[in-house]
């Protein structure tokens, strides 16, 4: 099997060689070039065509998110940002890139490596999986979809994705009204970003959106995320009121915050109540969740293959028969209108 030909882009020399030298490391992957600025990137592109690019948000002479409007029409390319703590790091999901990591610290070396084995290395083994039709799709003018519901009845909707997961929850929840009941979510996401993700929602959606503290009421009009870290997010019901409780707990399939957890305890405390969204994201996390949710009655959809960044996590529920209805991205919000008006 060929390695991976990776190209970093990186304007710190000392960071740019530390990038260089721990990704070489791994037999799997192969650095062909490194630019200092989009500039030499494109060029680089051209000469080498890698199968990946890192790529740090600040640039001299153009920054990343610019870059990458103008490169992923052109040249589509799996791209993983490497990003400091900014919710800068959105407008370059929006842009194009597949997935991002929080930049570390350079002050230990152990950390530097500990990063790039853990989480620049998976991102970029992940990132080479993806369909490059899929990176940036076509951008079309989309009807106002107006639903409505007939009552929410104690009604709750559990939401799940991983790469890809920030677009695709954002394509859905933008088309949500202040009707529809409360919604639980998992994201996979280092922490904080997750703080800055509600707030990005929360002022582009008709719904309000915050990260998850342990006691929010699950209110109908309302999302909450659960917060980045070592926590996991457990949906509870308390003097007949839905609430969340976030309590630290082990990785379960390699995440924490996990889908599965959530997933679960939604079945558990919801049952038929419920509707559970499985959407883009490698791996299975999630699956055994939702089959959970269907087991207990809720209702359950998955993303669609052609719609997906990686169709990984609703591929897996959907062949454990988790999934109820398998739906285009952009027919999840029509199709979930529909299934709670006939609960």
């Amino acid at each position: 099997m060929q390695p991976i030909k990776v190209l970093v882009v990186e304007d710190s020399i000392v960071f740019r060689e530390l990038l260089i030298q721990n990704l070489s490391k791994d037999p799997a992957i192969k650095v062909v070039a490194a630019a200092r600025d989009p500039f030499e990137a494109r060029d680089l592109i051209l000469e080498h065509r890698p199968d990946v690019m890192t790529l740090d948000v600040e640039l001299p002479r153009m920054n990343g998110i610019e870059f990458l409007r103008k490169l992923i029409p052109q040249y589509p390319l799996p791209v993983v940002v490497i990003s400091s703590l900014s919710d800068k790091v959105f407008d370059a999901l929006n842009a194009g890139a597949v997935d991002f990591v929080a930049k570390p610290s350079l002050s230990g070396r152990a950390q530097l490596e500990d990063f790039i084995k853990n989480e620049l290395l998976v991102k970029v083994k992940i990132a080479s999986t993806v369909k490059i039709s899929n990176i940036k799709k076509t951008v079309m003018k989309q009807q106002e979809q107006e639903h409505s519901l007939v009552s929410h009845n104690n009604q709750i909707v559990a939401i799940g994705a991983s790469t890809g997961g920030t677009e695709a929850i954002f394509s859905v929840v933008k088309e949500f009204g202040t009707d529809i009941p409360g919604i639980v979510c998992v994201q996979h996401m280092p922490p904080k970003f997750t703080e800055m993700y509600a707030k990005r929602l929360n002022d582009q959606c008709r719904i309000q959106v915050k990260e998850a503290v342990t006691g929010d009421r699950v209110l109908p009009g309302h999302m909450l995320i659960a917060p980045g870290g070592d926590r996991h997010m457990h949906l509870v019901k308390v003097n007949g009121c839905y609430q969340v409780d976030i309590k630290p707990g082990p990785k379960v399939n390699g995440h924490c915050p996990s889908v599965d957890v959530l997933f679960e305890s939604v079945a558990k405390t919801a049952g038929a109540g419920a509707l559970g969204i499985i959407l883009t994201g490698m791996g299975g996390d999630g699956a055994k969740g939702l089959l959970a949710m269907r087991n207990a009655g809720a209702r359950t959809i998955g993303q669609d293959e052609s719609t997906c960044v990686v169709y990984g996590m609703p591929k897996v529920a959907y062949e454990l028969g988790a999934v109820e209805y398998k739906e285009k991205l952009n027919d999840i919000p029509k199709r979930t209108y529909s299934l709670l008006n006939k609960m």
